[in-house]
């Protein structure tokens, strides 16, 4: 049933319930901007399996997604589900304000989009050497490897083989293809920002692709049925679940120094463009993953909590929520709503596929969506069109009891992986 018309009565009700015959009751903050039939049905499924603690909460960019629905807050008990975190483990956001103006940045901004591409690798080729990893490893991107990252990736690869033959420490510092970006943003009072959306790339993929692969095979070894195969779920004290979680760990660890090492390089090349004056980078630097699993306390429970395309918010956290190419950006303040288990969107959320935003829109309609943007407008990018995306203020709008908008962004420019 939903909550919509008891407003009058109940204003401080700020999403609706659906019950589930058979699952735990699924609450949405998705007033005024709907679930599509495919992402309620998923949701629906998702909501009967055993491991989960209270009830799903849902977010207002919930769509349909590969494993569980993007947009969803999934607080499961004695186990994880790999599919439902995903091949892109650890992916999000970061953001740094800078001391420039709007003033201060040249009318022509194309040299800066070109110096942007020039200094992180980006998108990807499949034969000989990947385009967007690196071909001669940075040192500092070498440094960070060895001090965070080598000793355990040395042990996963010990057990797991396969993990070796990964792009991993060359795609460290690298944005990858799809909806990752990199953008130059301003404020509500014209302040340059730089902001950017990456995760563990080929590595994480390969980590994920494994042990999605394992839940499978160990549920049917123990007979156990779930609603989809893409909902198995390793359960705690089993060897793959230990070294799911420790892989698991370990990537979105390469992930958040993914955006660091991006975020430096990028700062960097603005620094490099000529008629640029000196400038620093604010230290209210936010770098939040929104596809992730952490051991949280919720209602009176230690959980596994898996974030998939939604951000922590809790109380005084700070966070980002991009609108897509052309639409604004929000930095954000969490409210610690317990019933969200303390989350927020992490974006705007796709309202059509990739392929029918490609089927439906021409470059004609992307030169006219992103005609403030400094971006490519070429036919490889219409799937990121801003119409193939929902209403970021109607977005913003429903989880007003999750969040407070800090900073309003806007693009100037953007590359896109």
């Amino acid at each position: 049933m939903s909550h919509q018309h008891h407003h009058e009565t109940l204003p401080q009700v700020a999403y609706e319930t659906i019950e589930t015959a058979k699952g735990v009751p699924i609450k949405a903050w998705t007033l005024g901007v709907g679930i599509e039939e495919g992402a309620r049905r998923q949701l629906i499924q998702t909501s009967q399996l055993p491991i989960i603690h209270g009830h799903l909460a849902v977010m207002p960019d919930v769509h349909w997604g590969m494993g569980a629905t993007i947009g969803s807050v999934i607080p499961t008990l004695g186990a994880i589900v790999p599919a439902a975190v995903g091949v892109d483990i650890g992916c999000g956001m970061c953001a740094a304000r800078t001391s420039l103006m709007a003033s201060d940045l040249p009318d022509d901004l194309k040299p800066m989009r070109l110096a942007i591409e020039a200094a992180i690798p980006h998108g990807r080729t499949t034969r000989g050497r990947d385009k967007g990893s690196w071909h001669d490893v940075p040192k500092r991107v070498g440094n960070l490897w060895k001090a965070h990252l080598e000793k355990g990736f040395g042990a996963l690869t010990d057990r797991y083989k396969s993990l070796k033959n990964t792009n991993n420490l060359n795609h460290l510092g690298t944005l990858g293809g799809g909806n990752h970006f990199v953008e130059v943003c301003l404020d509500e009072e014209d302040r340059v920002w730089f902001m950017l959306h990456s995760g563990s790339r080929g590595v994480g993929n390969r980590i994920a692709s494994v042990f999605i692969e394992k839940a499978r095979k160990d549920m049917e070894a123990a007979g156990a049925h779930v609603p989809h195969r893409d909902l198995s779920y390793l359960t705690e004290g089993t060897e793959h679940f230990e070294d799911y979680v420790e892989a698991l760990l370990w990537a979105q660890e390469f992930a958040r120094l993914n955006r660091q090492v991006m975020m430096e390089n990028l700062i960097e090349a603005v620094t490099k463009l000529p008629g640029i004056k000196p400038f620093r980078a604010d230290a209210t630097v936010v770098n939040c993953h929104h596809n992730y699993v952490a051991k949280e306390h919720h209602m009176g429970k230690d959980v596994w909590l898996t974030r998939k395309g939604a951000v922590r918010a809790g109380l005084g956290d700070m966070g980002i929520i991009p609108g897509s190419m052309g639409a604004k950006s929000f930095i954000v303040r969490g409210k610690g709503n317990p019933e969200a288990f303390d989350s927020c969107s992490h974006g705007a959320g796709r309202v059509m596929s990739r392929s029918a935003a490609k089927r439906q829109f021409t470059v004609d309609d992307q030169i006219e969506a992103t005609k403030h943007v400094e971006c490519r407008k070429d036919a490889s990018v219409i799937d990121e069109i801003p119409m193939a995306y929902k209403d970021i203020e109607k977005v913003m709008e429903a989880q007003k009891s999750l969040v407070d908008i800090v900073h309003t962004l806007r693009q100037v420019v953007c590359v896109k992986g």
